[in-house]
């Protein structure tokens, strides 16, 4: 592989990771701020079995988490399998044809995250 290949593979990483980190750290805020715009989305059995506030507030902390974590540029595979997965969960039981108009950005964002989980990864080396 050459240098160049190198730069560009870091230099792509890094704008999937701020992306990523952008919308995490967005909705996690705008959620504290306007909690009644997010609650809508929480699926219904996990409201169900827990305050949605407080979910709310749990899911956001998890979100800054994560947006952190994705901004370190360390261990970034799991990162990115988390957030692939966090959008799977997100986009999965939203999948109703009142919230599609705005789901359906989600898909972009999971694909984002497949994307640097797939450049991040590194097979381990037997030799």
């Amino acid at each position: 592989m050459t240098t160049y290949t190198i730069k560009n593979e870091r230099l792509v990483s890094f704008f999937l990771r701020v992306g990523l980190a952008v919308v995490f750290l967005y909705a996690a805020i705008a959620s504290f701020l306007e909690p009644d715009n997010w609650v809508g989305f929480l699926p219904h059995f996990l409201k169900a079995l827990f305050p949605a506030r407080l979910l709310l507030g749990g899911f956001s902390v998890y979100e800054i988490i994560l947006s952190f974590w994705l901004l370190s540029d360390k261990k970034i595979f799991p990162a990115a399998v988390l957030a692939a997965l966090t959008l799977f969960f997100i986009i999965v039981p939203n999948l109703t044809p009142s919230l599609f108009d705005i789901v359906f950005r989600d898909v972009a964002i999971l694909s984002s995250a497949i994307a640097l989980a797939i450049l991040e990864y590194k097979p381990k080396s037997y030799s």
